[in-house]
């Protein structure tokens, strides 16, 4: 599973290939929210966890 603060890619739909960081985990639904920065500003999205892998430093 994931972690708050996590550095992850998103790997499919609307904003594959971005990455971003973990801020709320959603077990029941299996999904997070990530915050994706685009256009200079974070933004939250919510991805399923099937379409995130995690950012190897």
């Amino acid at each position: 599973s994931f972690q708050l603060g996590e550095h992850v890619r998103i790997t499919g739909g609307p904003f594959a290939e971005f990455g971003g960081t973990v801020d709320e985990i959603y077990p029941d639904k299996g999904k997070a929210k990530v915050l994706v920065s685009f256009f200079n500003r974070e933004t939250p999205v919510e991805v399923d966890f099937l379409q995130l892998e995690r950012e190897i430093s």
